[in-house]
C-alpha cells in the first residue's frame, strides 16, 4: 500500500485541545455570555468547537462575532453560518438552533487554515461577552465572503464530519488529498453531483483492475487511542474472490504499513499489510462469519479501532459483523492470524478509494464521512 506524497499532517482526533473561556469578572449582573473555544490544530490548519452560553436574556436568534489575531482563515463550518471578512468572523444561528433561552447553550464548529492565538473578543448580538448589558436579537450585516453551510446530518460530536457539499472543484480538496502512490494508472477520484447519499455531492472513485490503477483520497488522523469511523459507500461490482481494498489507514506503529478494509472471497475483510494477516481467516467457516457488501445501494460502514487495547470492531448497516472483530479473546476461524503477534496501532491517516491486487475493477461512491472518539452511528 502507499502514503500520500502531500498528506495533511498532524491532525489529532483524540488530542486534548485548548479552551479559551471569556467571562466577566466580579459584577453586579450576569455577563451577556460566555464562550468556550476548543481548538485542535496542526501545522497548516485547525478545527474549533465553539460553545456559546447565553446570559439572562432569551434570544430568538443569535450572532457571535470575534477577531483572529493570527492568519487563521475559516474554510468550512457546521451548526452555524460562518463568514469572515479580513480578521473579523461572524457566526449566525440556523433555523433549528436560533432560539437561545436565558442560561442556554449552543455549539457549532468550524475548520480553517493556518494557526494563531485563540480569539478572546467574543460578542453576542453586538454585546461583548464580559459586558453585563443584555444582548438583543438583531439582523446582522452580511460580510462579503461566505465560508460555511448547514451541518452534515448524523455526525454527533465527530471531530471530522464531511458530506462534501462544500466541494466546488472536480476533485475533493480542503482537508482531502487525492493520490496514488508508487505508480499511476487509470484510477480516478472526482466530486460527483449525480449520485449522493445526502445533499447533492459525493466522491466517486473509479478504480481499475491491477495494483497501478488504484486511486484514493484521504485526510490525516493521529494517535493510539480509540478511533471511531463512519462512512456511506455505494459500489457497482460485487466484492470479488481476489483481495481488494476500499479503505486504508497508515499504522506508524507497524512500520508505516497499512491497516486495510476491503474484501476477499466475496465478503468483507480486514487485512494487515505488514504480515498479510486477515480478519476473518480465509477459511469457509471464517468467511461465513463475514458478510458481502451490497451493490447498487448505499451501505453504512462503521469501525472502531482501540490502539491501546489492540481491538477492532466493525458494523455494516448498524449491525455488528462477527467475523470482523478483534477483542482479545481467540475466536476460531476468525482472528488466529491477527493474534499471532501483538498489535497496537497508531494511525496516521484515513484513505478511501480502491485498490486491487488482481484484475478486479470497481466504481464506488463515498459520502457522509465522520471520524471521532465515540461511536457516531448511521
Amino acid at each position: 500500500m502507499h502514503r500520500f506524497a502531500a498528506a495533511l499532517a498532524g491532525l489529532c482526533l483524540a488530542a486534548a485541545g485548548t479552551t479559551a473561556v471569556v467571562a466577566a469578572g466580579p459584577a453586579t449582573a450576569a455577563p451577556a455570555c460566555s464562550v468556550g473555544y476548543r481548538v485542535n490544530s496542526w501545522q497548516t490548519g485547525f478545527t474549533a468547537e465553539i460553545t456559546v452560553t447565553n446570559g439572562a436574556t432569551a434570544l430568538s436568534s443569535w450572532t457571535l462575532t470575534w477577531h483572529y489575531a493570527g492568519s487563521q482563515s475559516v474554510t468550512s463550518a457546521w451548526n452555524a453560518t460562518v463568514r469572515q471578512s479580513g480578521t473579523a468572523v461572524t457566526a449566525e444561528s440556523l433555523p433549528y438552533n436560533a432560539s437561545l433561552p436565558a442560561g442556554g447553550s449552543v455549539s457549532f464548529g468550524l475548520q480553517g487554515t493556518s494557526t494563531g492565538p485563540d480569539p478572546t473578543d467574543f460578542a453576542l448580538n453586538g454585546v461583548a461577552c464580559g459586558d453585563t448589558a443584555p444582548p438583543v436579537t438583531t439582523t446582522p450585516t452580511t460580510p462579503t465572503t461566505t465560508t460555511s453551510t448547514p451541518p452534515p446530518a448524523g455526525c454527533a460530536d465527530a471531530a471530522i464530519c464531511d458530506d462534501f457539499e462544500q466541494q466546488t472543484g472536480s476533485a475533493p480538496a480542503g482537508r482531502w488529498t487525492v493520490g496514488a502512490a508508487n505508480c499511476q494508472g487509470t484510477g480516478t477520484v472526482t466530486v460527483d453531483t449525480a449520485v449522493a447519499h445526502s445533499g447533492t455531492r459525493s466522491v466517486k472513485v473509479a478504480g481499475g483492475g491491477g495494483y497501478c490503477n488504484h486511486a484514493f483520497f484521504g485526510t490525516s488522523v493521529s494517535g493510539s487511542g480509540v478511533l471511531y469511523g463512519r462512512f456511506w459507500v455505494r459500489h457497482t461490482t460485487a466484492l470479488p474472490a481476489g483481495h481488494v481494498t476500499f479503505m486504508a489507514l497508515r499504522d506508524t506503529a507497524d512500520g508505516g504499513r497499512d491497516l486495510r478494509a476491503g474484501g476477499q472471497n466475496r465478503a468483507l475483510q480486514w487485512n494487515r499489510e505488514s504480515d498479510d494477516a486477515t480478519l476473518p481467516a480465509q477459511s469457509p467457516a471464517g468467511v461465513a462469519q463475514s458478510v458481502p457488501l451490497p451493490t447498487g445501494t448505499w451501505s453504512c460502514f462503521e469501525f472502531a479501532i482501540d490502539g491501546a487495547a489492540g481491538q477492532l470492531r466493525t458494523w455494516l448497516g448498524s449491525a455488528a459483523v462477527a467475523g470482523l472483530v478483534v477483542d482479545g479473546v481467540p475466536t476460531p476461524d476468525v482472528d488466529q492470524q491477527w493474534l499471532a503477534r501483538a498489535w497496537h496501532p497508531a494511525l496516521a491517516d484515513l484513505r478511501l478509494g480502491w485498490e486491487s491486487y488482481g484484475g478486479d475493477a470497481d466504481t464506488l461512491w463515498f459520502d457522509d464521512v465522520a471520524l471521532g472518539s465515540s461511536r457516531i452511528g448511521c
